[in-house]
């Protein structure tokens, strides 16, 4: 069984194909984690969750939606609105279905898709990140959930963060992408690293070792440690590239992770699904 531990399916843009998108992941005998990135997001997953006994939800607000924030990725290019961690209303959504919601999240630090510096100093982004990200923490410890964590460009900083916290935590780095260091950091604080359809892609021309350097991780990182996430409708893996990834694309990952460390499929398959219910464990 494959749980994807991080998609979006609840998202407006797939709104026409839902019904076909559970339908492959239903086949498959999947579970999910639609993971919410604000307010609305955050509803529409656990109303979805509500419906189907195979789905969860988490709660959380992006970083990359505290300031507005111009977004282009391969899949999409739209401006983020301003919006804050209402710990008012997220309440309200965890006393919806308390045994639906596993995670606290999509929360984190990003410092690559931030406002003009002209306009808002990147050190001003950065502190308001930090603050609503220990907003989300409080949250997790009151309701003894994990935490579901975005860093990008930014490892160093939330290392810093996670380490001065009072209380340890649960959590996953959602789409790992840093190198070995950094890895090990999360590692020891007893961080789960996610791994998506990016450890399938060849290496930039430009900066190959990045890719090499993430590779280095996927061979060293303990399998104990490793759940799988699609981050769907983002960042399908090599063989969908160009295509919109679905959370059934899980297969992926846990192909070319047995591929690159002489494993069987099966295997590994069962390994980051025990993984995935030890973090989560509200998961049935």
């Amino acid at each position: 069984m494959i749980l994807d531990t991080h998609c979006h399916i609840q998202f407006k843009g797939l709104a026409d194909d839902l019904d076909d998108i559970i339908a492959r992941c239903n086949k498959r005998g999947m579970i999910l984690n639609l993971v919410g990135t604000q307010k609305d997001t955050s509803k529409r997953a656990v109303e979805l969750a509500m419906k189907h006994d195979w789905m969860y939800a988490s709660l959380g607000n992006h970083p990359n939606h505290i300031f507005p924030t111009y977004m282009t990725e391969e899949e999409s290019s739209f401006m983020t609105r301003e919006e804050d961690f209402d710990t008012e209303y997220y309440e309200e959504l965890y006393d919806m279905a308390p045994e639906k919601i596993i995670a606290v999240g999509e929360t984190g630090l990003d410092l690559y898709h931030i406002p003009d510096p002209k306009e808002v100093p990147t050190e001003t982004v950065l502190k308001k990140q930090k603050e609503v990200f220990l907003k989300h923490y409080d949250f997790a410890i009151k309701h003894d959930l994990p935490l579901v964590i975005h860093v990008r460009d930014a490892h160093d900083h939330m290392i810093e963060v996670l380490e001065s916290l009072p209380h340890p935590i649960r959590a996953t780095i959602h789409c790992f992408t840093g190198n070995w260091q950094q890895a090990q950091k999360y590692l020891e604080m007893g961080c789960y690293l996610g791994f998506t359809g990016v450890i399938t892609f060849p290496p930039k021309k430009t900066k190959p070792e990045e890719q090499e350097s993430l590779l280095e991780v996927v061979q060293k990182a303990p399998l104990d440690r490793i759940i799988l996430e699609t981050d769907a409708p983002y960042l399908a893996p090599q063989a969908h590239r160009g295509k919109r990834s679905e959370p059934w694309m899980c297969e992926e990952q846990i192909q070319f992770i047995a591929k690159l460390r002489n494993k069987a499929t099966k295997e590994l398959e069962e390994q980051f699904f025990a993984n995935s219910k030890a973090l989560f464990t509200k998961v049935r």
